[in-house]
Order: C-alpha cells, then sequence, then structure tokens
C-alpha cells in the first residue's frame, strides 16, 4: 500500500506544480530516495528511477506510481552508477519515453562502518567509486536534458506559467565537515560529492541550471541508521539525544526539502549544501554509531552489532 500524501509531504505545497515534469533518480529505490521521488510524483510529475537490483526497482517504481493516478514511473534495474554509458544510455531511454529530463537527484550511495585498520583499499575505493563517479555520471547523464528543460523553463525569479526545470540535487552527509571516526571513506566520497555539484552550479549557472546538495541527518526508518548505528534501546536513546531537537528526521523532511529546492521558492538558491539534520553534525562529537571514542579504537574493538549483508546502501 503506498504511502499517504501526509506521510511524504508537508501540507504546504499546491498540487500539480510539477504536472507534465520529468526526475531522474538514481537510488530511487532507497528508503530516502524513493520518499523523494514519490513526493514529486505526487504533485504532478513522472519519474524515472534506477538501481542495481532488478525485482527492487521495478516493485518500487509501480508503488510510487500508484500515488497518483495518471503518473509514469520508470524503473530501471540492472544499473550501475559507476559505469557512464549505461547511466547515458538510461537517461536517453527516461527523456524518450517520459518526455524530458527536467530534474535529477543523485542518491546512489554506499556505506558501512568501518575504522581504516580494518578498511582495505578496494572497499574504500568502492564507496568512491558509488558516491563520487557515480555522482559525477549522474550529472554527465543528465546535464544536457537539464539544460534544455532550463531553456523552457526560465529561472527569472518571477512566476513561470510553464514552472521550474533545470535542477539537479545531489544527496551527501555531513561526516566530512568535522571529521568522523569509522566513516574515512565515506567523508572522503561525500566531500567530493559536494564539489561536483558546487562546480556544476558555477559552470552551468549560466545556462539556467541550479546545482545543490540535501545532506540528511539521522533518518528514522531507514537503511542507512539500520546499517550505520547499533540498534540496542541505549544506544538509540543516546543517539536521539544527541541532536539538538531531540529526535531523529522524518523521511518527509527530507522530501520537502527536495521540493522546496525544485520548485519556484528555490530558485535563486544555487551551489547550496542544505543540511537537514536537526542540527545534529554541530554536536555530535566523535562517537559514532553506538561506538564510543576513543575506547573502541584503542581497544582494537571489531566493528559490530550493525546491520549486515551488503556494504552497498542506497539513500
Amino acid at each position: 500500500m503506498p504511502a499517504t500524501r501526509d506521510q511524504v509531504l508537508s501540507s504546504v505545497w499546491r498540487d500539480g506544480i510539477f504536472k507534465d515534469k520529468v526526475l531522474f533518480c538514481t537510488g530511487g529505490a532507497g528508503t530516502i530516495c524513493s520518499v523523494q521521488v514519490r513526493a514529486f510524483v505526487i504533485l504532478g510529475g513522472n519519474a524515472c528511477i534506477l538501481g542495481r537490483n532488478v525485482e527492487k526497482t521495478e516493485r518500487m517504481a509501480k508503488d510510487i506510481a500508484s500515488s497518483r493516478p495518471g503518473s509514469k514511473v520508470l524503473g530501471l534495474g540492472a544499473v550501475d552508477v559507476r559505469d557512464a554509458e549505461a547511466l547515458a544510455k538510461a537517461a536517453e531511454r527516461c527523456a524518450k519515453e517520459l518526455g524530458s529530463i527536467d530534474f535529477a537527484i543523485a542518491g546512489a550511495a554506499g556505506n558501512f562502518l568501518a575504522p581504516i585498520s580494518q578498511l582495505s583499499a578496494n572497499a574504500f575505493k568502492t564507496v568512491m567509486d558509488i558516491d563520487a563517479l557515480g555522482s559525477y555520471n549522474t550529472a554527465k547523464a543528465t546535464l544536457p536534458y537539464l539544460v534544455e528543460s532550463a531553456k523552457k523553463h526560465r529561472n527569472t525569479g518571477k512566476a513561470q506559467p510553464t514552472g521550474t526545470g533545470g535542477r539537479i540535487i545531489f544527496v551527501s552527509a555531513t561526516f566530512h565537515y568535522t571529521g568522523k571516526p569509522l566513516q574515512a571513506h565515506v567523508a572522503a566520497a561525500k566531500a567530493a560529492v559536494d564539489q561536483i555539484a558546487h562546480s556544476i552550479s558555477l559552470e552551468f549557472g549560466p545556462l539556467g541550471v541550479t546545482s545543490n546538495v540535501i545532506t540528511p541527518g539521522p533518518i528514522a526508518g531507514t537503511e542507512g541508521m539500520e546499517r550505520l548505528s547499533k540498534q540496542d534501546d541505549a544506544t538509540l536513546k543516546r543517539s536521539k539525544a544527541s541532536v539538538p531537537l531531540g529526535r531523529w528526521g522524518e523521511v518527509k523532511e527530507i522530501a520537502d526539502a527536495t521540493i522546496y529546492l525544485f520548485s519556484e521558492a528555490g530558485s535563486y538558491v544555487n551551489g547550496h549544501a542544505l543540511v537537514a539534520d536537526g542540527g545534529q553534525w554541530r554536536v555530535g562529537g566523535a562517537d559514532m554509531g553506538g561506538f564510543q571514542y576513543p575506547d573502541f579504537l584503542l581497544g582494537g574493538e571489531i566493528v559490530s552489532g550493525v546491520a549486515k549483508g551488503a556494504k552497498k546502501t542506497k539513500l
């Protein structure tokens, strides 16, 4: 059963603001990106989501499409963001079948907890390739279409009868703002993602394209939080207390940030990293996922007690 509108969006958004527009999203079957896409579709748009798992991606596409009668959502599985040619072909198919690409989200990501002492060069490279190279490939595949959309839906700061278009969002993290144990690989990758986004804002801004970053904090019910934190009651209580607002975020709060940047309200926002984490990064300290710093490092503790399985996750 698809999520209801109030589970996905705040009530402030007007229906139909993305009528006939198209969103291209890598990692679109993940717990955060799927809600970003769902919110866009509820507000009138169509979408194409990409992922490596064929069944999961196609199932999520059908579920998102059921959120609004008449919507079209393509689910393209077996697409690896590290493969630039595969992404280019996916973007071409999206534009051909849905009519355009007006918005893009680079959301495919890989993460797991590991101190450098337990982090192989191959594991480090894998995260760099998925996050940084994958984000770059997503941008390269979609930018020609985003430029065309920006021409059709000009960003003048005034109300446009055709609405907005020509915008890309990168999903990042805050670990590289201060440094974080167990996350050297992700901090390095997300720092690169941020700079790719900022470079696009400078190089494609003159063509009308906006490029921004959304940085989610701890979001309840997501694959990322299951993989990046112990799940015992004491750890969860301490984690929520570490956020100045006293709670984890909700997926709808990331969707709201997305709609803001894609909407007319965000027309003059370009080259910005929008952090939606309740202020956690400013007070987070050096603890990570329930592992107390520096004791677990000095004791040579093996990272355990977090979700196991594939080391790749989608936001």
